[in-house]
């Protein structure tokens, strides 16, 4: 007999919360920085910035223009379909919430504010702190598993095959739609300006999704691995782990003492390692996400 899994509500409730702060961060970025200066960061709404500036007094019922948040909805449908289909049904209920809500924060905020820009003088400044709304926004909505609808959707997909990560792939996915502002709007600085939002955006992503850590990975090759071992221990007060080696070159068995220290203890271990074996061998590797005992309570990371 099948048991249904127990719905935790209280997770739930944290996931569509993030959702929503992350859709309202998104409709600020897309509304006070990128809109304006007609940016076309990829994706529907790359797409619906265009169409928005291009059918300006076109139509009487909308003469600004066929509003940005009504035209992502058009094409984020088909799309949560797909998403739907091939992320699953639990997926899609939060994707349909993102995109909903993006949607309408997005003319919603457009309507009470006028929809003009932040910072009007500066299109490369507006560009960078788009990228950085948009960016956190997304990150945030990425941790609940789900996407705000359009080109996120892609994007998930093809890093749940590949393990390309998120960002970066999403860099890659939208940079395809940039360049519809250039044919549309003939001005080389559009896409350069939305490639920068891009940019920007990807590696806020993959910064809000593994955490800022400044936490640093050690290797150490020594021949006095044992007083490097005590000073970790009892000076920094860390632990660590000897994995067994063997030289290439001469085949000797050697002890490899791999550590985590902070960023403000390296330069203590590097100096003592220096001070007791100048010809030691060390390997320093940033450490993005440090979880366990002395670190990051497993029992805190959302990644579960």
């Amino acid at each position: 007999m099948n048991k249904r899994k127990k719905i935790n509500y209280k997770e739930e409730g944290k996931s569509y919360f993030l959702i929503l702060i992350g859709t309202i961060l998104m409709a600020l970025g897309f509304v006070f920085f990128v809109a304006p200066f007609r940016l076309a960061p990829g994706g529907v709404y790359g797409i619906a910035i265009t169409v928005h500036h291009f059918t300006k007094g076109m139509f009487d019922l909308f003469p600004e223009g066929i509003p940005i948040g009504v035209m992502a909805l058009m094409m984020d449908i088909p799309l949560c379909i797909i998403g739907i289909w091939i992320l699953g049904p639990k997926f899609g209920v939060k994707t349909v919430f993102g995109f909903l809500s993006l949607a309408f924060f997005t003319d919603f905020i457009t309507a009470i504010s006028g929809g003009g820009a932040l910072i009007p003088d500066d299109r490369f400044l507006s560009a960078v702190f788009g990228g950085v709304m948009l960016g956190l926004g997304l990150g945030l909505i990425f941790r609940t598993k789900a996407t705000s609808g359009g080109t996120d959707i892609i994007a998930m997909i093809i890093s749940k095959y590949t393990k390309h990560p998120v960002g970066s792939t999403l860099i890659i996915v939208d940079s395809l739609v940039v360049f519809i502002g250039l044919v549309v709007f003939k001005d080389w600085t559009i896409p350069m300006y939305s490639l920068v939002v891009i940019y920007v955006t990807g590696n806020v992503i993959d910064m809000v999704i593994k955490g800022i850590s400044t936490d640093k990975t050690v290797y150490i090759i020594s021949d006095h691995h044992e007083l490097i071992r005590d000073n970790i221990i009892n000076t920094l007060e860390r632990g660590g782990t000897y994995i067994h080696g063997e030289g290439m070159y001469n085949g000797k068995e050697r002890k490899i003492i791999y550590t985590i220290v902070s960023r403000k203890e390296l330069p203590q271990l590097i100096h003592f390692v220096k001070e007791v074996d100048p010809v030691a061998f060390l390997s320093v590797v940033d450490a993005t996400e440090t979880i366990g005992l002395g670190f990051k309570s497993i029992h805190n990371t959302d990644f579960h």
